[in-house]
């Protein structure tokens, strides 16, 4: 296993940001993992931004993480939407599910002043304006069907726009991921050229080899609960075939335990606790 070179070096001092601390300076030398080691912002920057707008990806363009993770939803008139919830009410001024508001009413609503007042006016996106924006365009993307079994087909419309905006190619810096596995089966036959990933949430009894095995069949990441990760999990995915990127990681000490058990990459709000440049 690749030893830790130095981790969270040069360390200035800990910022308090919404109860969690967060370190100054921190790095992570990967210069002798055998591939790439990610750096995915979880929903952008969320720790310093609202969450799956605009600001949070900007924001993680401006951290130098490699991908920055979304969620993707249905509106009423059948517009892919990048937003977690089933509902509007956590993250804008409005309520009402997904699923029953168009994509005009979507657009109205604030989704940015619930964070901090200098976000107001931030605004639901598509997937469509994200890819136009971000798509091939230096960072990664790693895109999560979000309750697919809410929204029968979905993964084709994901499928097609990949298509359409000519980033289904292995090389697009392009990953879908999901947890709901059967979904993610169904996408790799439709593009199996798209890196596709599952997600597992946390069980006491961990992930299976028999469920590896399955997984290697359709997925090249399995993306696990954190709680889930330890040296062991890490060296049965590799010996599948398949690489590991654990969500959500959210302190410094969480990061620290990911890395030294050999993940290849951690789905982070703060992308400040991995530098790799």
């Amino acid at each position: 296993m690749p030893g830790i070179q130095k981790l969270f070096a040069g360390v200035m001092g800990v910022l308090l940001f919404g109860g969690i601390l967060i370190p100054h300076g921190s790095e992570v030398d990967a210069a002798n993992r055998p591939s790439p080691f990610l750096n995915i912002a979880h929903r952008g920057a969320s720790g310093h931004a609202p969450e799956n707008t605009f600001a949070a990806f900007d924001k993680a363009v401006k951290m130098k993480a490699d991908f920055f993770e979304l969620d993707v939803q249905r509106s009423k008139d059948g517009h892919l939407v990048v937003i977690h919830d089933i509902t509007v009410d956590r993250t804008t001024n409005g309520t009402g599910r997904i699923a029953d508001l168009t994509l005009k009413e979507l657009k109205r609503l604030d989704a940015g002043s619930w964070f901090g007042s200098a976000f107001a006016g931030e605004r639901i996106p598509t997937l469509k304006e994200v890819l136009d924006r971000y798509g091939g365009k230096g960072i990664g993307i790693l895109i999560e069907l979000k309750n697919p079994e809410r929204y029968p087909g979905m993964e084709a419309e994901v499928a097609l726009l990949l298509a359409q905006k000519n980033l289904d190619k292995r090389t697009s810096k392009i990953i879908v991921q999901s947890f709901n596995h059967d979904v993610m089966k169904n996408y790799h036959r439709l593009q199996p050229t798209v890196p596709a990933g599952v997600l597992v949430r946390y069980t006491p009894e961990g992930i299976s080899d028999e469920a590896l095995r399955e997984f290697s069949a359709y997925a090249d990441y399995v993306n696990p609960n954190l709680r889930l990760v330890n040296h062991d999990l890490v060296q049965r995915v590799h010996q599948n075939g398949m690489r590991i990127t654990p969500y959500t990681i959210k302190t410094k000490n969480e990061a620290q335990r990911m890395i030294a058990a050999g993940v290849d990459g951690i789905i982070t709000d703060y992308p400040e606790l991995v530098t790799l440049r």
